[in-house]
């Protein structure tokens, strides 16, 4: 008898190591897998980057979703109210909303969202300080935002406000901390676990690796029987390391940064397509205005010139777009009349001649710091200085990471002549390219390495933000992407075009179709998507 038992014991083992190897065990039938650079930040007050804000979306709740043009559309809130001035808006809570602990969302929790994300002053809160003067709460299911001056696409940016279960939060706040009363505002416990409604769960975090998010099936909203179980983040880069991650099906997406020789290399795998869509982003040279010789507008717009756009846009990173000024053609607020640099090596020529540093240029080499995770930078790097040489400036190519890029940007000492870097919409409009761009109060971020600190250009951002009718602010957006074409503080490359090496054979991705909101991070909405589980596990037999 003690022979049959483990006879029978060592059956089910083995049976539990199949399903091990099938990745259905303890219920991840249907995953999201990505991989993505690091960090991931899951706290509300700090992540703004593209995998911070994925993790963000799908772990908290918003009053408001953008639709697919990336127009405000309810959500936590159910109906709001503007004040004919502008500036107030009233929003009216859904009732019955639930936090991952059971307790219910209120008023007072979007109220101790905004003030702890003002008061922390990381990630989106620039969206807010200097902003809002407070938020009232009127009772458990209605909340108001008062205004110090009009801000005409409020509404979207309320798409970066998550919503924090207060009591929560408070129960893990450690002290003392940096924030008086509050201590630590729960920074070191929302590290790795989240206070939030969303639609999934933070699973397990382990620093500098992944992040794994289990799906919420008490969530308020229903779910199509097919969305994923389970969404994970991964920090893997490697083009070799993804490949093979494909072909076991142990991914569903890769990162959008591989070369194109990976990519290529990528779609022969059986199953395995490449997503191609427009994204809300760009990518820039972004030229400190205040150093040596890049100071000079005359040395930039040389190097605007005599840049071989076609070789950029076509050869090294298919599937962009040709750059049309400062905002990319999907943002809403774009303008298509803006003059668009082309390589016209005459004009760079003129340019040059006009400079204070021309013929001192040889005394002088610029750096241009590119992301050591995105390969195809290094080949724009090399291109860009073959054509810079053609008029005497001399470039050197430097491989920098990720976070070693963030901390020379906050330095104006620091920060290299030249940064290349994409960026992204924070809410649907071209004004948050204005704001996170090229305004003062983003200086000293990953997103502005030009250093314009430019006041006029601040008061006539803050112009058109507090412009309340649509056509009229959008034609005051106009006018800044004149501004700024003249100013010439960035070389526009490309507008961003995804490439996702994805599991297309049961990964059902509305992106893939093209269905992209111009907002980031919301491609990747987990209960857009769905996994077809069957499908999967004949792949995997």
């Amino acid at each position: 008898m003690n022979k049959i038992i483990k006879i029978v014991l060592i059956s089910l083992c083995a049976i539990g190591m199949i399903l091990v190897n099938l990745n259905v065990v303890g219920a991840v039938e249907r995953p999201f897998r990505s991989c993505w650079g690091w960090p991931t930040f899951i706290d509300p007050a700090v992540g703004s980057d593209f995998s911070s804000t994925i993790a963000l979306l799908n772990l908290y709740d918003t009053l408001i979703f953008p639709d697919v043009k990336g127009t405000p559309q309810p959500h936590v809130a159910k109906n709001w109210t503007i004040s004919d001035d502008g500036l107030s808006y009233t929003f009216y809570l859904r009732s019955g909303i639930k936090f991952h602990d059971g307790t219910e969302l209120t008023a007072e929790d979007v109220k101790f969202s905004l003030e702890r994300l003002v008061t922390i002053g990381e990630g989106y809160a620039y969206l807010f300080m200097g902003r809002v003067i407070n938020i009232e709460v009127v009772d458990s299911h209605t909340v108001v935002f008062n205004l110090n001056k009009p801000c005409g696409p409020f509404l979207g940016m309320l798409a970066r406000l998550y919503i924090l279960n207060k009591d929560l939060v408070m129960k893990n706040i450690k002290k003392p901390g940096p924030y008086g009363n509050m201590g630590d505002y729960g920074k070191e416990w929302l590290v790795t676990h989240d206070a939030s409604s969303g639609p999934y769960i933070v699973k397990e975090y382990l620093p500098q690796e992944s992040v794994a998010m289990s799906i919420n099936l008490d969530y308020w909203q229903p779910f199509d029987p097919n969305v994923p179980d389970e969404i994970k983040l991964f920090n893997i880069n490697e083009n070799a390391t993804v490949k093979t991650l494909l072909q076991n099906r142990e991914v569903e997406i890769g990162h959008p940064f591989h070369s194109t020789e990976a990519l290529e290399s990528m779609d022969k795998i059986e199953g395995v397509d490449i997503a191609r869509f427009p994204m809300s982003g760009m990518l820039y040279y972004m030229i400190h205005t205040k150093k040596p010789p890049t100071d000079d507008i005359h040395v930039r717009k040389a190097m605007a010139w005599c840049l071989d756009y076609k070789t950029v846009v076509e050869d090294i990173w298919p599937g962009a777009s040709y750059a049309r000024g400062p905002i990319p053609k999907i943002a809403p607020g774009f303008d298509p009349t803006v003059l668009q640099y082309h390589r016209d090596l005459d004009k760079a020529k003129e340019e040059i001649k006009k400079s204070k540093y021309y013929g001192q240029l040889d005394k002088y080499t610029l750096a241009i710091h590119w992301c050591a995770t995105m390969p195809d930078e290094e080949k724009i790097a090399l291109l860009f200085m073959s054509n810079c040489a053609e008029l005497g400036i001399k470039i050197t190519s430097v491989k920098t990471p990720w976070t070693k890029m963030v901390e020379e940007a906050a330095s104006i000492e620091k920060s290299p002549n030249i940064m290349n870097v994409m960026v992204s919409a924070d809410y649907p409009e071209a004004g948050s390219f204005f704001e996170s761009k090229y305004k003062s109060d983003s200086a000293a971020t990953w997103t502005q390495n030009e250093w314009l600190l430019d006041p006029d250009l601040d008061t006539r951002i803050d112009e058109a933000i507090e412009t309340i009718d649509q056509k009229e602010r959008f034609a005051k957006y106009s006018d800044l992407q004149h501004y700024i074409i003249d100013l010439c503080p960035s070389i526009f490359l490309l507008d961003q075009g995804a490439n996702y090496p994805y599991q297309s054979s049961y990964v059902d991705w509305p992106a893939a179709k093209g269905v992209v909101p111009p907002i980031m991070g919301y491609a990747f909405y987990g209960p857009s998507v769905k996994i077809y589980k069957e499908k999967r596990l004949d792949l995997l037999k």
